[in-house]
């Protein structure tokens, strides 16, 4: 059995049956007996309507996943309440897609061999989907990479992280409940990374998705079967620019949620702020005392705002990278320092080395680091200076630095007048070079887990 524990405490609260390698293979087996057999598979309609009784089932238990959410993953209450949100409806937005999903003619008649044909493309399942999710969202991740599997009708094996398997296989459970055959959607918890590695290099998966760190995510990457496909969610080290004309008065609040959401353990969490020199000292006033009044705590109270980092160790590592920065020259005016085993004080640190750690690396914690700048280019060369670029924003009353900005940050987003943290579950979602692999988003992952066909009819009259 894996024992499950409250991130906040470490207290035991569940035990989840792990599976072996036999397990994984009856699994992997009855994947490939539903996709085998093509008389039945579920038409698009009924798979549309199975996400939508699976989204009604998890609406009506909306208090229940909130607090699974926030008891295993740390996730604030008032946080993992918006995830179940979303959760909701990123199944239906999955269903929806259905509606505008299909191939494109191809035109003919372009040349005297193309003459007297019709050609057109469908779009196919890829085959099994194999699914390696995180803990920071541990609902909604999973929806992102499971609706999209269902919505096209790939079978599709997902494991969650071992530290938050319960709200994964409470989902899969719910699904089943709503009408899905149990073959077209399994969980797969072993004990270890072993036998997931073994699972995601075998050659009868036709499309891995990952979400996790990018060592993980890219070692799997370089080992999968010919032909497999693959999509990489890894982390980034996301950039705000804050430009003189910003409006202090309205983006504080936002800020500070974009770099302390689920105490910064979100891949594009707001990490470096480059604020303009005529107003960086009233920023950091500003910031500071909005960064000193978040309530840290159990995430089940309804008053938390910044809850428990995944693990102790990563207290420790968060609190080490602290005092390296501040050894570097850094300058902590708020936090720095544990507060308990798993809780980190919310920390801003000012103008830290530019080779110090948490400028280079993803903290994947509660520590946001803030930057002088005199010219705009100059900031944007900063924030460009990352092999990880992955979502970036920038607040600004000046339209045209908006736009110079957004032009030219190396980022797949960016957000104006927004956080990194923004997203709707229909965006594109992706990070750059090292920061991922492929698309994700929940139309785009539909996509990428099918192969178009190419028809080609040739009349005869």
């Amino acid at each position: 059995m894996l024992q499950v524990v409250q991130a906040f405490d470490r207290a035991p609260f569940a035990e989840v049956p792990v599976d072996d390698a036999d397990a994984m293979e009856a699994k992997l087996q009855a994947a490939l007996r539903v996709l085998a057999d093509r008389d039945g598979w579920l038409a698009p309609h009924a798979r549309a309507a199975v996400l939508r009784r699976a989204a009604a089932l998890l609406a009506a238990r909306h208090e229940h996943f909130a607090r699974q959410i926030a008891r295993e993953g740390g996730k604030p209450l008032i946080d993992a309440n918006v995830e179940v949100v979303r959760a909701v409806d990123g199944l239906h937005c999955a269903a929806d897609e259905l509606r505008n999903f299909a191939g494109r003619e191809v035109p003919m008649g372009l040349t005297a061999a193309s003459t007297k044909r019709w050609a057109f493309t469908t779009r196919e399942p890829i085959g099994v989907v194999f699914a390696i999710s995180a803990f920071n969202h541990p609902l909604n991740l999973i929806v992102h990479q499971v609706a999209p599997a269902i919505a096209v009708g790939c079978p599709v094996i997902v494991k969650p992280a071992s530290a938050t398997p319960l709200s994964c296989r409470d989902l899969v459970t719910l699904l089943h409940e709503a009408g899905l055959p149990e073959g077209w959607c399994q969980t797969f918890i072993p004990r270890g990374s072993a036998l997931a590695e073994q699972l995601a290099t075998d050659p009868r998966i036709s499309f891995l998705s990952f979400i996790g760190s990018a060592s993980v995510g890219w070692r799997l990457h370089s080992k999968l079967a010919r032909g497999t496909r693959s999509a990489l969610e890894h982390g980034g080290i996301a950039p705000a620019i804050v430009d003189r004309s910003a409006d202090l008065d309205r983006i504080i609040t936002p800020l500070v949620k974009g770099g302390f959401y689920h105490a910064g353990q979100v891949c594009v969490s707001t990490q470096r702020i480059y604020v303009h020199e005529a107003i960086f000292n009233e920023f950091n006033e500003r910031l500071v005392a909005r960064v000193a009044s978040l309530r840290t705590g159990d995430p089940v109270s309804v008053e938390t705002e910044v809850g428990p980092l995944i693990h102790p160790n990563e207290v420790n590592r968060v609190a080490d990278w602290v005092k390296e920065a501040i050894a570097g020259g850094a300058k902590c005016v708020s936090g720095g320092e544990p507060l308990a085993t798993t809780l980190m004080q919310p920390t801003v640190l000012i103008e830290p080395a530019l080779g110090a750690r948490v400028s280079r690396e993803e903290v994947f914690g509660p520590v946001v680091c803030v930057y002088r700048y005199s010219q705009l280019d100059e900031a944007i060369a900063q924030a460009n200076s990352v092999r990880v670029p992955f979502q970036a924003c920038v607040f600004s009353e000046d339209i045209e630095v908006a736009l110079r900005a957004s032009e030219r940050l190396d980022a797949s987003a960016v957000m104006i007048n927004d956080p990194t943290t923004f997203r709707t579950d229909w965006m594109p979602f992706a990070g750059r070079r090292e920061a991922g692999y492929g698309v994700g988003g929940i139309p785009y992952t539909m996509r990428d887990m099918t192969q178009e066909k190419l028809v080609v009819l040739h009349r005869r009259a």
